[in-house]
């Protein structure tokens, strides 16, 4: 495989961009603006590949382990917002740990996944909190996505969002994040910064893995 003469503009920012690693799987490109890097767009996975892929996830709802995963997301909501808030799980996937824990707590939230809750009429609410675990790292077009939970955000809401990171000690050919077909646009804090400062958002804060996007 060869695709390293090809040149593709960054999905998020429209930057210039390099290639950045190559094998005999993947071919990623680095943004020079956000420094985000993306996994060549020729070797996205089909729609139904990608499904299948979901359905392989083992999401059970009440496993106290995937619980204790997504708490950083369900603990901010829980102690910046109150039950009668409203809000959005999007990309939900086949079963929600974020979605059961708060409505166990009273708190009334909403679904929304392209393959296993495809409701677009949630889409055309607004929402006082979104959450968006594990999902921002499957954007085909994250600067279009991010653009999307601004405008469904009310004043004074916030979007949490769960990925891993890229930074320039992570020695990318070893690192497990990229092995997932559809991991295709991994992020650098430059790219939130850029998110934040470029597509409405007040501010933003990184704890770990975890990202909150806030609108004034």
């Amino acid at each position: 495989m060869s695709l390293s003469s090809k040149y593709h503009n960054c999905p998020l920012c429209t930057g210039e961009s390099k290639l950045f690693f190559e094998d005999v799987k993947f071919v990623h490109y680095q943004c020079q603006t956000c420094r985000s890097v993306f996994l060549d767009p020729e070797l996205r996975l089909n729609s139904e590949e990608e499904k299948q892929r979901y359905l392989n996830h083992n999401n059970d709802v009440n496993d106290i382990r995937y619980h204790q995963f997504v708490s950083p997301i369900t603990n901010a909501i829980l102690s910046d917002f109150s039950s009668d808030s409203t809000g959005l799980d999007y990309g939900a996937g086949t079963g929600s740990a974020i979605s059961k824990i708060l409505t166990d707590k009273g708190y009334t939230i909403k679904q929304y996944d392209p393959f296993f809750h495809n409701h677009p009429e949630v889409l055309q609410e607004s929402y006082d909190y979104i959450a968006c675990c594990e999902v921002m790292e499957h954007f085909f077009k994250p600067g279009l996505e991010f653009k999307r939970l601004h405008s469904i955000l009310k004043p004074g809401g916030k979007l949490y969002c769960m990925t891993e990171l890229y930074h320039d000690n992570i020695p990318f050919k070893d690192w497990y994040y990229k092995n997932d077909p559809t991991h295709v646009f991994l992020y650098h804090a430059d790219a939130i910064a850029w998110i934040q400062s470029n597509l409405g958002f007040s501010e933003f804060k990184i704890t770990g893995r975890m990202l909150t996007l806030s609108k004034s």
